[in-house]
Formats: C-alpha cells, sequence, structure tokens
C-alpha cells in the first residue's frame, strides 16, 4: 500500500521540485546529482523505447518527455547561476568543460553546434514530421478499422469484450499519436532553447568575467565561458537521447519482438545481401592508401555469417523430405471401421483450392481454422443451434485460388480468395489497383487488392477484409440460411437433455407423451427456416406440450410456438422503436381464409393466376418503395393465415418475413406499428406519408 502511495505521489512531487529549482539556488553537489540522474533517465527513456514491441506499450512517452525536458531547462537555469554567482558549478560541468573538449573554447562550441545539428536538423525534424503524418493517418483510418472491428463482431470472429477491447486500442492509438505530434514540439523547442540559453551564458559570463570580477578576457573565458559550454554539452546529451528516443517510438511497427530482435532477425535473414556486402568490403582493399585489416575483417565476418545461415537453410531443407517421406511409409488403414468412417457423408465441409492451404497452415499466419471455431460459438449463441464441426479439406480439383462450402457433400456455395491479397468494399475504390469483384453475402461492390495496400485503402474510406474474414462471413451466411438443414435428429436429441437437467417436467410432458423426438425436430426446423432462434426451448416446449393436446398439426405447434416466443419474433424487425408493416385489405384477407386448402406440406392458399399475380406484384412494390426509404417492412396478417401466406410469398418474395397480428400484439408500448402499404387482390395502395 505504501508503494502504491509512493508511485501516485512521485510525480507530482517531482514537477514540485523543478519548479522550486527555477527559483531556488541549488548547492554544487545536489546539481552534481541531479545531472547524473538526468542522463541516466534519458538512457533508460531511450532503452525503454527501444525495447516496446509496439508504441502502445510506451503510451505515457509523450508526458516522461515533456517532463524530462521541463527538467533539463530546469537543471540549466540552476547551472547558469551556479555559473554566473560563483564560478563553479559543479564537478561534472567543469568535467565537461574543461577535460572533454580540451579546455578549448572553439572546440566545445563545435561540438556542441554538431550535437545541435544531429538532434534538431537530422532527429528532431524528422521525428516531428514521422509524428505529424502518423497522427493524420491514424485519425483518418479510424472509421475503416470501426468498420473492420464491425465485420469481425458480426461474423462471429470475435465477441463482443474483443470488440470492445480492439475499439479501445482504437482511440488509444489515435489519442497516441495526436500526444506524439504535440510532444515533438517539445523536442524541437528543446533544442531551439539550448542554443539561445547557451548563447547567453557565453555572453553573461564574459561579461561578469571581465565587468564585475575584473579579469582580462583570457581568464574570464577560461573561468566562465568554458563552463557555460560545458553546461550546454551536459544538457545536450540527454537532450540527445530523448530525441532519438522520439524518433524510434514514433518509426517503431507493431511486431512479436524487440526492436533489437528484429533489426538482428531481419537483417540476417537473407544471405545473399551479406555475401554481396562482405565481397565489396573485401574490395575495397584493392584501393591504393586504404588500411586493409579493418575490411578484411568486416567483409571476412559477414562472409562467414553467411555461410552460418546457408548451412542453417540445407539443414531445414534436408529435414522437410525425411518428414514427408515418413508419412508416406507410414501404414494406411484398411479396417472396415476406418473405411466405414471415411464414406460418412460430413454435414458441412470447407474446400480450398492448393494455391490458398496457407489459409489454414498455423506455421504461415493462417487462423481460419480459429475463425470457424468462433463462428460456431456464434451461431450457437444466436440461433442456438450446435453446428457439426467443419470437415476443411484441400481439393486438387478446384481451380485455383477457389473454395467451396459443402452441405452434406454437396457443394452450395463457392466463392474466391486469391493469395496475397485483400477484400477491399466500398464506392471509391478506382484508383487502387487490384481486381474488380463482388462481396459474396451483400453483394457489395469491391476489389481484391494487394495485402500491402491495405492501409491505403482503409485511408481512401474502404473497408477492408481480410481473406479469412471473407471465407467465414460466407460460411456464416451459408450456415444461417441452411440452419434448418444441418439440425439433425441426434442434435434435438442432444438439445433436449440440455433443457431436461433443469426443467425435467417440461421434457417429461412433452416427448415422447405427446410429440416424438421427429415431431419436435420438425417445428424446431421450421422455425429455423424462418430464422427465428431455438434458444430458448423452455418456452418453446412448454408451448408445444400445451398445444400439442388439442392437434400435432405442424403449422399449428409452429404457430404456439412462435407466439410463446413473442417480442423474440419481432425484436430483429424493429427499427428505432418502430417496426414497418405491410397488411392484406379485409375484404381480401377474408377471401384466403375462406380459399385455404390442405395439403402435403400444410395449408395452402387457391387464388386465380390474377388475382395471385396482383398479390405478388402488389407486394413487390410495396417492398422495393419502402427499400428505397430505408424501411425493412414485413407481412402481416392473421395467424391461421400466416404459415399459408408464407408459403405462397417465400417462392417469389424470400426475403418478405411474414408475421402475424398476435406475434404484433405481444410488443411493449415503447414499439410503435407504422402501415407501409395495403395489398389487395387486384391493388396495392401505398399509405399516405
Amino acid at each position: 500500500m505504501a508503494l502504491k502511495r509512493l508511485t501516485q505521489l512521485g510525480v507530482p512531487v517531482g514537477i514540485v521540485f523543478i519548479v522550486v529549482m527555477l527559483v531556488i539556488p541549488l548547492p554544487a553537489m545536489v546539481l552534481d546529482l541531479l545531472i547524473a540522474f538526468n542522463i541516466t533517465m534519458a538512457l533508460l527513456v531511450l532503452l525503454t523505447a527501444m525495447f516496446v514491441t509496439r508504441p502502445l506499450d510506451f503510451a505515457s512517452f509523450p508526458a516522461i518527455l515533456l517532463v524530462m525536458t521541463l527538467f533539463r531547462l530546469a537543471l540549466n537555469v540552476s547551472a547558469t547561476r551556479l555559473v554566473l554567482l560563483d564560478g563553479f558549478a559543479g564537478k561534472v560541468i567543469d568535467t565537461f568543460g574543461h577535460f572533454v573538449v580540451g579546455g578549448s573554447l572553439i572546440v566545445g562550441l563545435i561540438i556542441f553546434t554538431i550535437l545541435l545539428i544531429i538532434q534538431f536538423v537530422v532527429i528532431t525534424n524528422g521525428a516531428g514530421r514521422v509524428a505529424e503524418v502518423g497522427a493524420r493517418f491514424t485519425l483518418d483510418a479510424m472509421p475503416g478499422k470501426q468498420m473492420a472491428i464491425d465485420a469481425d463482431l458480426n461474423s462471429g470472429l470475435i465477441d463482443e469484450d474483443e470488440a470492445r477491447r480492439r475499439r479501445k486500442e482504437v482511440h488509444a492509438e489515435a489519442d497516441f499519436y495526436g500526444a506524439m505530434d504535440g510532444a515533438s514540439k517539445f523536442v524541437k523547442g528543446d533544442a531551439i532553447a539550448a542554443i539561445i540559453i547557451t548563447l547567453v551564458n557565453l555572453v553573461g559570463g564574459f561579461a561578469v568575467g571581465m565587468v564585475q570580477k575584473g579579469m582580462s578576457p583570457g581568464d574570464a573565458v577560461t573561468t566562465y565561458s568554458l563552463l557555460s559550454v560545458g553546461d550546454g554539452l551536459v544538457s545536450q546529451i540527454p537532450a540527445l537521447l530523448l530525441s532519438v528516443a522520439t524518433g524510434l517510438v514514433v518509426t517503431r511497427s507493431a511486431s512479436d519482438g524487440d526492436m533489437g530482435s528484429d533489426i538482428i532477425r531481419q537483417v540476417t535473414a537473407q544471405r545473399l545481401p551479406m555475401r554481396i556486402a562482405g565481397f565489396g568490403a573485401i574490395s575495397l582493399c584493392l584501393i591504393p592508401g586504404l588500411p586493409k585489416i579493418p575490411f578484411l575483417l568486416a567483409g571476412g565476418s559477414l562472409l562467414m555469417l553467411s555461410a552460418r545461415i546457408e548451412a542453417r537453410e540445407q539443414a531445414d531443407a534436408a529435414a522437410a523430405p525425411a518428414e514427408s517421406v515418413g508419412a508416406a511409409l507410414a501404414p494406411s488403414g484398411d479396417r472396415p471401421d476406418q473405411l466405414a468412417e471415411e464414406i460418412q457423408v460430413d454435414p458441412l465441409g470447407l474446400e480450398l483450392s492448393a494455391d490458398i492451404v496457407d489459409l489454414v497452415d498455423l506455421s504461415s499466419g493462417g487462423d481460419l481454422l480459429e475463425r470457424v471455431k468462433a463462428l460456431r460459438r456464434k451461431v450457437a449463441g444466436e440461433l442456438g443451434v450446435v453446428l457439426p464441426l467443419v470437415r476443411t479439406r484441400d481439393n486438387i480439383d478446384l481451380p485455383s485460388r477457389t473454395y467451396a462450402i459443402k452441405l452434406f457433400d454437396i457443394e452450395v456455395a463457392r466463392g474466391e480468395a486469391p493469395p496475397g491479397t485483400v477484400l477491399a468494399i466500398g464506392d471509391y475504390l478506382g484508383s487502387l489497383p487490384g481486381e474488380p469483384t463482388v462481396e459474396p453475402v451483400f453483394g457489395l461492390q469491391a476489389k481484391w487488392i494487394p495485402a500491402e495496400l491495405r492501409h491505403q485503402a482503409e485511408l481512401s474510406g474502404a473497408t477492408v477484409v481480410d481473406r479469412s474474414a471473407v471465407i467465414t462471413t460466407h460460411l456464416a451466411e451459408v450456415v444461417t440460411r441452411h440452419a434448418s438443414r444441418l439440425l439433425g435428429r441426434e442434435d434435438v436429441r442432444l438439445l433436449t437433455d440440455v433443457v431436461k437437467r433443469t426443467h425435467p417436467n417440461v421434457v417429461e410432458e412433452l416427448t415422447p407423451a405427446q410429440l416424438s423426438l421427429g415431431e419436435v425436430q420438425r417445428v424446431l426446423q421450421q422455425l429455423l427456416e424462418e430464422e427465428i432462434s431455438i434458444r430458448n426451448l423452455v418456452r418453446i416446449y412448454e408451448a408445444l406440450s400445451l398445444r400439442a393436446a388439442a392437434t400435432k398439426d405442424l403449422d399449428a405447434l409452429v404457430e404456439a410456438a412462435r407466439v410463446a416466443l413473442g417480442p423474440a419474433v419481432v425484436a430483429p424487425h424493429v427499427v428505432d422503436g418502430v417496426v414497418h408493416v405491410i397488411s392484406f385489405e379485409p375484404s381480401f384477407e377474408q377471401r384466403m381464409l375462406e380459399s385455404m386448402r390442405p395439403g402435403e406440406q400444410g395449408s395452402v392458399i387457391v387464388l386465380d393466376p390474377v388475382s395471385l399475380q396482383a398479390v405478388i406484384g402488389g407486394l413487390a412494390q410495396l417492398l422495393v418503395d419502402a427499400e428505397n426509404r430505408n424501411l425493412r417492412p414485413v407481412l402481416v396478417c392473421a395467424p391461421q393465415l400466416r404459415a399459408a401466406v408464407r408459403r405462397l410469398v417465400r417462392p417469389a418474395i424470400e426475403r418478405l418475413h411474414v408475421l402475424s397480428y398476435t406475434e404484433l400484439s405481444g410488443l411493449t408500448g415503447t414499439v410503435q406499428v407504422r402501415s407501409a402499404g395495403v395489398v389487395s387482390g387486384d391493388r396495392a395502395m401505398e399509405p399516405s406519408r
């Protein structure tokens, strides 16, 4: 607890002490201690900047930069006061003024000027420019990053907590680069202040020595001006270290290792550049007059290192064929049980062409399998269906860069995922090189662009999605559309057993006493076919047990389950607290009730071709008009008609959902119902706007 309290008060107390330093004179011994602390802290900050793996790991750097700059300026003031009053400012400044520059004012000024040029002209200007560009690009890319996070969340690749963490990281990154843009101005201002302070100290020291102390010009230079130069050098060393740290932080790209490890690994990854550089260094020995030993040592070291890299690559290449031969010599299973397993039809399969198998290769960064696992969890959470394992395999018969999604060994969808590319989705993609395409789920205009242009595409306002996300989103759409087919008898038994653990009476009353497991499966499949979640199995089973006592008609059982689910059925169609509905003209609705006839798949409505065409055409017209106004209406009718109307409408207008008046009546008072049109047997009427 005491340590926590100390860390909370340390920085505020330090800042107060810095302010005190600007006013109260310090003893020379205390000044030596503070100068040593200043240099050590600057070195610590530089090394910390080198060992972080990403800029946000050192998010406090802008504040540290400001405090260290203020501390160094306070040291300048204290040192100047001691130099002008006593002609002595401690051993550190005295040593820099006499020993480091050899007691020569001209040498000291030259070294000071060189350090200033390195810091101000080279490092500070470059770091400030990088920080400014980084801040602007980060802010411009924020909308694209937010859309990418939303796309991953919607496709089930991440959960809400991970999406919240990523959004927080995006905002933190924008804040960090904005702060670094301002902090770089501190470094630039500090360099300018160092020039002015040193000039003032030189003139002031010379004047004090000659005017107040009566010294000769030579003595004044020796006593005061050299100390002023020493003070400037002592200040410039930590200032230079912080400038370098600033440049390292703003130019640091995210990786899994520290900067030193990354540089060594990347520079020594290729043997050919090292070999060429080694021969080049040795060839410089042919120039007359150049010393031979330094270049021979440098070139020989590079050649030896390149030879070690070549030996390592050959060992890795020799190990790969040995593994493949071992796998080929392994005995193949031909037992009856193994053959029986091989001929089983997988409910859900994903096949990849040979050139995109890297998507499932963990060693090359492929994360498709992990995304598919996340998709299974998402579907279970949303629809209440436990998906079967997705069997992923390669297929040499597929065209290059192609994937195929299969249900029960029958292909139901196909798409492309070209290697080395990402999918940019947006309206303004003309300036980006790539192959135009159409996004497979929503039908949006898109383009496959080189992966290295991802950042540029985000800056142009496009939503950029990697190949794994494209495949997973496509797979999610296929699974949602065919969820009813994927719900097998064993799946229903498993779900029923889960309900039985917590609500045994509900299950025992329903099955097998009133409905068989197969009949329950048909009801659940019908609900899934209409995109209704079956997570609330307790309510569904309770409603089925009550309705099954009177009838086992599938339509009646489904309607009972829908009514029991209540607002959950209507909730997906509520937008901004409003449900827009299309309804039938009352007399025509009564006519449809009278024309209902039983069928093998349920009740159907028997209408003459003219009326049928008028109904379908009127519904299509009203739906298009509503969609042009950014509305998503649903069709409502009497509960006795709902199932039959859906069978009538679905073949022509699949995206139009059909609800009953009973389902709408369960809405809370905060949700409004507004008419989007009325349909009769001969015309469609839009409501007045």
